[in-house]
C-alpha cells in the first residue's frame, strides 16, 4: 500500500505565498517521477510541475514547469523524507484549485505504479 498526503494549502491574498507538501509512505523502491497538478472549478485537471527520474533540487534530475507557473513555482524534494515541495510565490487568483500530488514509482516487487494524493486547495483572493 501507498499513501500519499498533500498538507500546506489555504486562503492567501494575491501576491502572497504558499508552500504545499506531499508526503509519500509505502511499499516504494525508487521514484521515477513526482509532480503536481491542479483541478479548478469547472475545469479539467491540468499539469503545474514535476520532478523526473532521481529528480529533485537536492539530488539532481530536471524539473519542467507549466508557462502559467514558470517563474512563480519551485518544485523540490527531500530524498530522505520521500517528499515533495511546491513553493508557490506571487499568487495569482487564476491559481486557485485544488492541488494534486502525484507519483510514479517502483515498489521493492519491481512493479511500476502511479498514484494520487487527495488533494489540498489553495484559495487566492482579497
Amino acid at each position: 500500500q501507498v499513501q500519499i498526503v498533500e498538507s500546506g494549502g489555504g486562503l492567501v491574498q494575491p501576491g502572497g505565498s504558499l508552500k504545499l507538501t506531499c508526503a509519500v509512505s509505502g511499499n516504494i523502491y525508487s521514484f521515477y517521477r513526482m509532480g503536481w497538478y491542479r483541478q479548478a472549478p469547472g475545469k479539467q485537471r491540468e499539469f503545474v510541475a514535476v520532478l523526473n527520474s532521481g529528480g529533485g533540487t537536492n539530488s539532481g534530475g530536471s524539473t519542467v514547469y507549466a508557462d502559467s507557473v514558470e517563474g512563480r513555482f519551485t518544485i523540490a524534494r527531500d530524498n530522505a523524507k520521500n517528499t515533495v515541495y511546491l513553493q508557490m510565490n506571487s499568487l495569482k487568483p487564476e491559481d486557485t484549485a485544488v492541488y494534486y500530488c502525484s507519483a510514479d514509482y517502483t515498489t521493492y516487487g519491481g512493479a511500476r505504479m502511479s498514484n494520487w494524493g487527495q488533494g489540498t486547495q489553495v484559495t487566492v483572493s482579497s
